[in-house]
């Protein structure tokens, strides 16, 4: 019920707002929607409302609306330029806007679900091109095209996380909010935030800035203390593809739930998709299914008789856990900064050959969930139950329990190799325990933030054109310099050639061409504009999927 009121809000909204598209065929689409399921039966843990996109409604929740608020007073200016979106609240000191040169398409509705893309204008391509070129020749003077458009997408990403780089956390986030100002203003007038019914592809280079908006977004709302509406941001990304799952945000849905507390919902969740998603083969769900049953057990409204069930639930899925995942013990009680027992360290099972013998995916599984949660197994009364449990694990292990040695040769099948998309979710996890453990065929490729390993089958819609290349091509200084900084930087420069006789000159100019780059790049970050964002595609749409 709660989604049907949300969609017919929207649709007021929708009505009062008068947009171009407003005739009858666009607007019984709109109705009759209402009347189609919100959400398939495995994706019922997607029912929420778009009040909760809004960090406010949270910390009302803790502080009280007087305390968040403020004495704030209404933006007349604000209106004047902005209009009023779901995903962000537009700041007086933002750009004015007008349409960047991105839309909505509807592309087709099937069963109930609505397949959209975003779309770049001629425009906005040309700007998108001479960007690219600003990224690869590094030159100064280019810089400022970046400033023709101040909406520019991938700019603003970029530029975002330069600051978050330089600990300016506050202009991070803006930048990444005029980024979802930009394409919420183009939504599609079917397109719903809040239903699950919509759908962008991430083969599309256009849709996939969309996702990546969004996950920063949800990551800068994680770490402000927002780990409610962090979580409507994950279903979000979610929704948007869940059978692919692009970012694969099935690897911190787990983690962001137990953070606000949605316990039935993780286990709604889990009961939904395990049957055909095989949940318990990630090592973040089969630990923290098993710390939501403890949770429920210590609640203190709970029917003792039902408090011991669900502890007993929790014994035994936190045993199995460790039974699977053995190389998950050790770095957590580390991270934790536990001293284990000697019966423990001493435990061929337990100790530094079950991080050293497990395949490097799952290495980087559990690295990543380590890396990601160890704060929640920090409290005593947890972190006393999983010493419960690990002796228990070691009296089956010693006991010859069958399950040990069927679960050894479960890890040594299926964790090969990882899909594409849980490389794509470590890199933006930026999670050192979890990064240090990609594979070489990932590191070693040139890798640009604002498309991580965008899919090999690419579906493009539009192609760059060559560049006229007027010299010989050769890594200068500047090149080397950037690449000390970020190792994955791949730049293809080279020096000027204005005759043959300046050649000499050459070193000169390059220093003097490093000192004004640096120079420009502070000046943007004091005008709080925008900034160049490295541009690639990156690979593929997942296929591999664990048995």
């Amino acid at each position: 019920h709660r989604n049907v009121i949300s969609e017919i809000y929207d649709l007021f909204v929708f009505l009062l707002q008068g947009p171009e598209q407003t005739h009858s065929e666009t607007l019984m689409c709109r109705i009759s929607k209402l009347n189609s399921p919100s959400v398939s039966v495995g994706m019922r843990f997607l029912d929420w409302s778009t009040l909760n996109l809004n960090p406010e409604t949270e910390l009302k929740r803790y502080f009280g609306a007087r305390a968040v608020l403020g004495d704030q007073r209404p933006r007349q200016r604000n209106r004047q330029f902005h209009r009023s979106t779901w995903m962000t609240s537009p700041k007086d000191s933002w750009p004015r806007f007008s349409r960047p040169g991105i839309s909505m398409t509807l592309l087709q509705s099937k069963d109930g679900i609505h397949y959209f893309t975003f779309e770049h204008s001629r425009d906005y391509q040309q700007i998108q091109f001479k960007f690219l070129d600003a990224v690869e020749s590094m030159d100064p003077n280019n810089i400022a095209l970046l400033q023709l458009n101040p909406y520019h997408i991938d700019s603003l990403l970029q530029f975002s996380d330069v600051c978050r780089m330089q600990e300016d956390q506050e202009m991070a986030r803006d930048f990444i909010g005029e980024a979802l100002y930009s394409f919420e203003c183009a939504v599609h007038p079917l397109f719903s935030l809040t239903s699950g019914t919509s759908r962008l592809d991430y083969l599309r280079p256009e849709n996939r800035a969309f996702y990546l908006a969004l996950y920063k977004h949800m990551m800068f709302l994680e770490k402000r203390g927002c780990p409610r509406t962090a979580l409507e941001y994950c279903k979000l990304i979610l929704s948007l593809d869940p059978d692919s799952d692009p970012l694969c945000m099935l690897l911190i849905i787990d983690f962001l739930m137990l953070r606000s507390r949605e316990y039935e919902s993780l286990l709604q969740l889990y009961q939904d998709w395990e049957e055909h998603r095989n949940l318990f083969q990630l090592p973040n769900f089969a630990f923290s299914t098993a710390l939501c049953y403890f949770h429920l057990s210590q609640q203190e409204d709970m029917d003792p008789e039902e408090s011991h069930k669900q502890r007993c639930k929790a014994d035994q899925m936190l045993q199995n856990a460790l039974i699977m995942f053995p190389g998950v013990l050790m770095p957590l009680l580390d991270l934790c900064s536990v001293q284990p027992d000697a019966t423990v360290t001493s435990h061929a099972f337990f100790g530094p050959k079950s991080q050293i013998m497990q395949p490097p995916a799952l290495t980087e599984l559990t690295a990543l969930y380590v890396g990601r949660t160890y704060n929640l197994w920090r409290e005593a009364p947890v972190m006393l139950w999983l010493e419960e449990s690990v002796k228990e694990v070691l009296r089956r292990v010693d006991a010859k329990d069958p399950i040990v040695d069927d679960c050894q040769d479960k890890r040594q099948q299926r964790y090969r190799s990882a899909p594409r998309n849980i490389h794509r979710h470590v890199l933006l996890s930026e999670i050192k325990e979890a990064t240090s453990s990609l594979p070489l065929e990932v590191t070693t490729q040139p890798m640009m933030s604002f498309d991580p390993l965008p899919p090999l089958d690419s579906v493009i819609s539009y192609t760059r054109p060559e560049r006229q290349h007027t010299g010989a091509s050769t890594e200068s200084t500047l090149a080397l310099f950037f690449r000390s900084l970020m190792p994955n930087f791949n730049l293809q420069g080279g020096l000027r050639q204005e005759d043959d006789g300046e050649v000499a000159r050459a070193g000169q100019e390059l220093n003097q061409e490093v000192n004004r780059l640096l120079v420009a790049m502070r000046d943007m970050l004091a005008n709080i504009r925008f900034q160049e964002p490295p541009r690639e595609d990156h690979p593929y749409r997942d296929e591999e999927e664990w048995d």
